[in-house]
């Protein structure tokens, strides 16, 4: 079979190690365990659990289960090859986050969710053989050779993280990157009580409120936030009108994901509480730029895309952060959505920087135009 790149081998090893990120956090008070590290195994079935436990281990590892298999069958290997792939690494991975977690107080190993992990990496590869199946995963190949350029493996494997990252709630919608403010206080915590403590001390004081952005500032950075993605999609896209379909598509990806959002957040009857006035002006006003833009090379998309992620991040970290912001976190950091908490967090952290860094390369590269 032919070997192709694809971006489901990054996004199998992404979505790995934000699996031990949910299964171990936080991360605190680690002891040495006093019982073998097997002996969850043969423990009968729990007293309590929730239908939300193992409906959420069952959903966990479908994704890594179908990515596996597709990784495998993507890289020239049979579909049987794939599947056995995934029918071990993903349960290996399982128990030893079972195993690690005896030396976690705060989380309770369970053979239950090992084998909801197991069933879930299961059903995950058996999508993904219906999928090889129907020749799904063939037509998706000929699909991206006719839409997008060689090696662009990476740009849409950050495509497809954008949503996820902004599930997590953000001071502003579609405002990624939300992460200098907690650096600043990071750093504030560890230097305080030194004879650094004064050194920087305007940049690193966070008692002081930030300055509230105006409603066109509020609408330039949402506007900002969309022109992002579509310019990183530029830089690994064919131009012409497949662009124009590419923008509807990560406009209704980011609309989705943030209305979704809001919704585990204050309900579904507030789901659109998020689009104000402000943010239907700063959506169109993205949307609009990114099709006037449809037409640029890659590279000069590259580096517009470099320069609208450099405007977003500092727009982003000025952004106060509200009391109902304040509530959306709490909700996801210490109620049910703790699991999803890791993932969507640390995407909506890094992702800006790591899209900089893959147009740095784009831009390095002799192969675009």
């Amino acid at each position: 079979m032919v070997r192709h790149r694809s971006s489901a081998s990054l996004l199998a090893w992404l979505y790995a190690g934000l699996i031990v990120y949910a299964s171990l956090y936080p991360f605190a008070e680690w002891r040495w365990p006093t019982t073998s590290p097997f002996h969850f195994v043969l423990l009968p079935w729990p007293r309590y659990w929730t239908a939300f436990d193992l409906v959420s281990n069952l959903l966990g590892y479908m994704p890594l289960g179908f990515l596996i298999f597709t990784t495998q069958v993507r890289g020239g290997r049979s579909a049987a090859v794939g599947g056995l792939h995934a029918l071990w690494l993903a349960p290996a991975l399982s128990m030893a986050m079972e195993m690690t977690q005896n030396g976690l107080p705060s989380r309770i190993p369970s053979n239950v969710d090992w084998v909801f992990n197991t069933l879930g990496a299961a059903a995950g590869a058996a999508f993904g053989g219906l999928m090889q199946g129907f020749g799904l995963l063939d037509r998706w190949q000929r699909l991206r050779d006719r839409w997008f350029v060689d090696r662009s493996a990476g740009g849409l494997a950050l495509l497809m993280l954008w949503p996820v990252g902004l599930l997590f709630p953000t001071s502003l919608p579609l405002g990624v990157g939300q992460v200098l403010s907690r650096l600043r206080a990071a750093v504030a915590s560890a230097l305080a009580d030194t004879p650094l403590a004064d050194w920087g001390q305007t940049w690193l004081d966070t008692t002081q409120p930030a300055p509230d952005l105006s409603p066109l500032g509020q609408s330039y950075a949402i506007a900002l936030g969309l022109l992002a993605p579509c310019l990183l999609g530029y830089a690994v896209s064919r131009s012409g009108w497949r662009r124009g379909v590419l923008v509807a598509a990560i406009a209704l990806a980011g609309v989705g994901a943030t209305t979704l959002s809001t919704a585990l957040n204050f309900g579904p009857d507030h789901a659109l509480a998020w689009l104000t006035t402000s943010a239907a002006v700063g959506c169109s006003l993205g949307v609009l730029v990114a099709l006037v833009l449809a037409w640029v090379p890659r590279r000069a998309a590259a580096a517009l895309g470099l320069m609208a992620l450099t405007a977003l991040i500092m727009l982003v970290a000025e952004a106060p952060q509200d009391a109902y912001f304040a509530q959306s976190l709490h909700g996801w950091e210490q109620g049910r959505f703790i699991r999803f908490h890791g993932a969507a967090q640390w995407v909506g952290w890094l992702w800006p920087y790591a899209a900089m860094a893959y147009l740095l390369g784009r831009i390095a590269s002799r192969e675009d135009t």
